[in-house]
């Protein structure tokens, strides 16, 4: 095997591990527990925390903050899961980042600054 079709397999294996977590599919845990980082990032930063809080499932942010992931891993545009969440209007994201321990002074814009945006200042005496 060459060097170049190698790093294609590490690249196609990892777009497929980040696609599990914009799907939400639990089964990417398993990657995680055969020694995955649970803080890798893509090219653009995005950690599978990101990736699954962004789109709406609370269940796999659960199930990656108790396999240690850092909820409060910025991207690259230095934005939070918890604000990408309430940008999103995802609430059971918020509260699972919440339940984890997310800080929502985190990124920029915070998710206290992104809260106040959009309308959500039933959020902020949770931030507290």
């Amino acid at each position: 095997m060459t060097e170049q079709n190698n790093e294609q397999e590490v690249a196609e294996f990892a777009s497929k591990l980040f696609d599990l977590a914009r799907n939400g599919d639990v089964s990417l845990i398993e990657y995680i527990k055969q020694g995955v980082s649970v803080d890798l990032v893509n090219q653009d930063g995005q950690s599978f925390v990101m990736l699954a809080a962004y789109n709406g499932h609370a269940e796999l942010v659960k199930a990656l903050a108790a396999e240690g992931a850092d909820v409060n891993l910025l991207n690259d545009r230095k934005q939070s899961p918890l604000a990408g969440a309430i940008f999103k209007k995802e609430d059971a994201v918020i509260d699972a980042l919440l339940e984890a321990g997310a800080n929502p002074q985190a990124g920029t814009p915070s998710a206290v600054d992104t809260a106040m945006m959009f309308g959500r200042e039933d959020l902020l005496g949770r931030f507290e």
